[in-house]
């Protein structure tokens, strides 16, 4: 059964039956598949404005790390994030690091590291 908001006959009925398919031919099991046609249909609802709202997995399904900037265009993840910045900044004892970017941060560490 296709998501709620997908009506019989239409377009991404279609496109929630053959994802459907083509997952399961690729061995996966009836729930695994109908959950994934499910969350690829609902995205590209988002996409295209025909929901009220975002699709919550659009952007959260994989972290930016791992994704590798796919969405971006560019290739490969962008180093650490601000959060492991100030992290290692903290264990290295810098000061002033909560009011620092991700660039000052980066400098700072890598400062204090030589």
């Amino acid at each position: 059964m296709a998501p709620r908001g997908v009506k019989k006959g239409t377009k991404r009925e279609r496109q929630y039956e053959a994802v459907k398919s083509s997952v399961k031919s690729r061995g996966a099991s009836e729930n695994r598949a109908e959950e994934i046609a499910a969350r690829t249909v609902n995205k590209e609802r988002a996409r295209s404005g025909e929901s009220r709202t975002a699709s919550r997995s659009s952007v959260d399904d994989i972290s930016s790390g791992r994704r590798g900037g796919q969405r971006s265009g560019s290739t490969g993840p962008r180093g650490r994030t601000r959060e492991q910045l100030y992290n290692e900044a903290k264990k290295l004892g810098v000061d002033g690091r909560s009011k620092m970017n991700k660039a000052q941060l980066l400098r700072a560490v890598e400062g204090k590291k030589r």
